[in-house]
């Protein structure tokens, strides 16, 4: 009888082949694994406002004793456990060490169980924090002190205290570095005319940075400007040789203006014999009412033409 492909295959063959084609199928997963696994990774572990982890049993145990202590001692302790929480406040209040219901309670009153809970107070009212002068180089290679204010608020009680040491000196130094970084791919012109747009740059560079801290930056603003004496003076000179050129200009297009004035008034005058001696009476009423005591005769020019001709021909 002919045997098939199928039948003459060997056992240790087909568990070859079996083990293989499971071992191929897994190395993709295995190529995928760390690319996958590792943003996970990262989420979990990133913030320590967002881990969900219990206390144990020990733990447990340790409450109940708290909880006992509590009702033994009950007319005193409910002065020691009960907290009063402001309107503008949230308290994170911890138990052995964890963040208790993973939010922060208030405002009102809240039960602090003793020798297992600790609680901090945190202010969600607006902060103004001022930058310190900051001395930075422009792109253009100027000098300049610069200083501004930080207008920011907390969001979230809870991710201000588990993800920073100090919140507010953390955003100090942020709003600091993110001034320079922001300033020093300015230029000087850019920096005296653009000031709300480079007060918009560093708030949105603070609030992407600051956000998981739990801090909401809502302005940025820019004060003053200081710059060399040197510069100063280099620009006010500047700015009075462009004044002093804008002057010029000026009065050199009225003078054209003027020219072509008195050119237009000789060619209407010329027009009438009669009009020049008018005008020569005009200007005397003119000198007569500005100085009494100045009086001008107006002479033809003709007569002085003939006694210039007169001289010659003696």
């Amino acid at each position: 009888m002919p045997i098939s492909s199928a039948s003459c295959t060997s056992p240790s063959v087909s568990r070859f082949a079996a083990v293989s084609s499971m071992r191929g199928s897994e190395l993709p997963s295995k190529g995928m694994c760390p690319q996958t696994e590792r943003p996970k990774k990262m989420n979990r572990e990133h913030l320590i406002a967002d881990r969900q982890e219990g206390i144990g049993v020990c733990g447990w145990i340790l409450v109940s004793l708290s909880f006992l202590l509590v009702l033994i001692t009950f007319p005193i302790s409910i002065w020691v456990c009960i907290k009063v929480v402001r309107e503008y406040e949230r308290a994170v209040v911890f138990r052995l060490g964890r963040i208790l219901s993973k939010k922060a309670k208030g405002p009102g009153m809240i039960l602090v169980l003793p020798c297992t809970d600790t609680f901090t107070k945190v202010d969600l009212r607006m902060v103004a924090c001022r930058i310190p002068p900051q001395e930075i180089l422009t792109r253009d290679a100027v000098t300049a002190q610069v200083d501004g204010v930080v207008h920011y608020r907390i969001h979230s009680a809870v991710s201000a205290v588990a993800n920073v040491t100090d919140v507010h000196s953390a955003t100090l130094l942020l709003a600091q570095t993110a001034l320079r970084n922001v300033l020093g791919t300015q230029s000087l012109a850019q920096l005296l005319a653009g000031r709300e747009e480079i007060a918009q740059s560093i708030q949105a560079t603070l609030d992407s940075a600051t956000e998981q801290w739990g801090v909401k930056v809502a302005r940025v603003e820019i004060k003053d400007i200081r710059i060399p004496m040197a510069m100063q003076r280099a620009m006010a000179a500047e700015a009075e040789a462009a004044r002093e050129k804008k002057a010029k200009v000026v009065a050199a297009e009225g003078e054209m203006n003027a020219s072509k004035a008195l050119q237009r008034a000789s060619m209407v005058l010329s027009e009438s014999p009669a009009a020049l001696p008018l005008r020569y009476l005009q200007t005397l009423t003119a000198v007569a009412a500005q100085n009494n005591s100045t009086i001008v005769f107006p002479l033809p020019m003709n007569m002085f033409g003939s006694l210039g001709q007169k001289r010659t021909g003696g």
